[in-house]
């Protein structure tokens, strides 16, 4: 089976990345461990994804976006950040610039469905589904992926976009570097007293972190950050034992909270492969940065990323250079590095920094909270990192 590019993972940034190609006349195939059903109409994870205004854009192009229901869309109006047991909250908001809401919330899942049903019209594209890969080589004349079947692919340039602990990333031999957080992430929706007025929270309290993300009406998304062994013990209560646990740990701040959904638990743990791109091969996603969801940039930098090297492929096919020219693979990989790079760093460090419960650490960025909402200019470029609201109108 022949085809010029074989994309390993039909999440969002394989399926994004698909499309991105439409109409380019190359030929793809898309390799998916999950049976086809589960593209087609996934289940609900719990992942509420704050996109931000490139990334609107973006699916937008894509034709994705018109497939996403509008009930299903949430407004962001402001951010808040608090810190302990202060009552002090640095706010963040659209300051009046005529861009709308901070962002959007949308389920990950509906996203998922939406690129899914985009890429199941495209003739150029082949999805394999309920299959793995079970080796991948690529040298200056080309590339075979094999199949867990037996099933050889030939193809000039092999994708990666199977998750943080990518597989095909490793058989490639690209080394990645792990920040394990020890923690583990639970999400959920909950409906709640009183109204959140679209404001979106992430509260380092100490021995937890408790993110609340406002959706449609008064439910919200909760994500509660805590060590496995705690988490294991939440997840073991059921009915009105957790709903009382849940809002005793977010101080009733929104009254009385109650599980609307399934729960659903992640590891955290931040991913960056060394190298973004080799012979014929490159990687996006979360295979190449696999973000903290501490700064909600994760979908966002993958959704950018698929489109920066989408754009490189098109620029090298027209000018006759091919699918795998290695001069755009690293214009892709430094486009990529330089966005992804110091977003992934800072976000670790925010993380590491907000949950140290020293008592040193906590006089420290209680100050730092303070701080930065009297410098407007700092606030401003948080904003603009927020929505990616200057990059979308230059997209």
């Amino acid at each position: 089976m022949q085809f010029d590019i074989v994309v390993v993972g039909a999440g969002p940034a394989g399926l994004a990345f698909a499309a991105s190609l439409a109409g380019s006349g190359l030929r793809l195939a898309l390799v998916e461990k999950q049976p086809e059903p589960a593209l087609a109409d996934p289940a609900f994870d719990g992942r509420e994804i704050a996109l931000t205004h490139l990334s609107m854009t973006l699916l937008r192009r894509l034709g994705a976006w018109e497939r996403i229901p509008e009930a299903d869309i949430a407004p962001l109006r402001e951010a808040q950040v608090l810190n302990g047991v202060s009552s002090f909250a640095l706010r963040f908001d659209a300051e009046g610039k005529g861009d709308g809401p901070l962002g959007v919330l949308v389920p990950n899942h509906l996203i998922r469905r939406s690129l899914y049903e985009v890429v199941q019209g495209l003739p150029e594209v082949t999805l394999l589904a309920g299959t793995t890969v079970a080796a991948v080589q690529t040298s200056a004349s080309g590339a075979t992926v094999e199949l867990a079947d037996g099933t050889k692919l030939s193809a000039q340039l092999v994708v990666a976009a199977d998750t943080r602990f990518s597989e095909t990333r490793r058989r490639m031999g690209i080394p990645a570097t792990m920040q394990d957080f020890g923690k583990s992430m639970l999400v959920c929706r909950v409906a709640h007293e009183r109204p959140h007025h679209g404001i979106a929270t992430e509260w380092f309290g100490y021995g937890q972190t408790f993110a609340i993300l406002p959706l449609n009406g008064d439910v919200s998304g909760a994500v509660l950050t805590l060590p496995a062994r705690e988490m294991d013990q939440v997840m073991a209560l059921e009915g009105a034992e957790f709903d009382a646990d849940i809002t005793r740990r977010y101080r009733n701040r929104l009254g009385a909270m109650r599980l609307v959904s399934t729960r659903h638990v992640y590891p955290l743990v931040g991913v960056f492969a060394q190298r973004f791109v080799a012979t014929r091969f490159a990687l996006v996603g979360d295979a190449a940065v696999g973000m903290h969801p501490v700064t909600a940039h994760g979908f966002n930098l993958g959704l950018r990323g698929a489109d920066s090297l989408a754009r490189e492929i098109r620029d090298a096919v027209e000018r006759g250079r091919g699918v795998a020219d290695r001069r755009a693979l690293a214009r892709y990989q430094t486009d990529h590095m330089r966005a992804s790079r110091p977003l992934y760093l800072a976000t670790n460090a925010t993380a590491l920094f907000y949950t140290d419960d020293r008592f040193p650490a906590r006089v420290l960025r209680a100050a730092a909270l303070r701080v930065g909402s009297r410098l407007a200019p700092f606030r401003r470029a948080v904003v603009e990192r927020l929505t990616e609201a200057g990059a979308a109108r230059d997209a």
